[in-house]
């Protein structure tokens, strides 16, 4: 409920403060699991792609910010799940498998933490386990101006404009007599390109 009240508020603000523009949002699926992957420069990112998108999205944070005061109760109902950072890479693929079985959207960042706007690097093969496990609809995205507006380092935004893409749903399915880890590391090298190509055409 708190994140339908939100989120007309927080896209109202950010399009007069971040002139945000979201282009293809009618391609990610109205229902059934989507797994969204984006690239990642700023802290700004989840906030605004959640704004961008017609869909409410899940988000994964780390369990120690549940137990931070007022923080802990608004991330638990703007959809966000806990992750242990103590149960490793196995943990966190286990919370995420459990939200797409749900039948939710999920976005995650395939290159795993916070870059140079503009910059795209290599993804980490556990988006790509994460996509040919779940069989769910993978969505790239890519969000340019963040980096500008917030960087690493920097504690208040600063207005900047920020342009939110959304792609063609992929697919992946495991193929049977491929090695697993060969298939994983391809699906991430692919949703890399997608989100690629989508920063050309912005």
């Amino acid at each position: 409920m708190l994140y339908a009240v939100l989120k007309p508020i927080v896209w109202a603000l950010l399009r007069l403060y971040c002139r945000l523009e979201a282009r293809g949002s009618e391609l990610v699926p109205a229902s059934g699991p989507v797994l969204l992957v984006a690239n990642h420069s700023s802290l700004l990112d989840p906030p605004l792609i959640g704004a961008a998108c017609r869909r409410p999205l899940c988000y994964l944070a780390k369990a120690e910010l549940f137990r931070v005061p007022l923080l802990g109760w608004l991330i638990g109902h703007l959809n966000a799940r806990p992750v242990r950072r103590d149960g490793g890479d196995a943990r966190a693929l286990k919370d995420a498998l459990r939200v797409l079985d749900a039948g939710e959207a999920l976005l995650v960042f395939p290159e795993g933490t916070r870059g140079e706007e503009g910059r795209l690097r290599e993804a980490k093969a556990g988006a790509g386990m994460l996509a040919v496990m779940s069989g769910a609809a993978v969505v790239p995205v890519y969000i340019g101006g963040t980096g500008r507006a917030l960087p690493r380092g920097q504690v208040l935004p600063r207005p900047a404009k920020v342009v939110v893409r959304f792609g063609p749903p992929l697919t992946f399915k495991l193929a049977p007599g491929e090695a697993r880890k060969d298939q994983y590391r391809a699906a991430a090298a692919e949703m890399m390109r997608a989100i690629g190509q989508l920063k050309e055409a912005a």
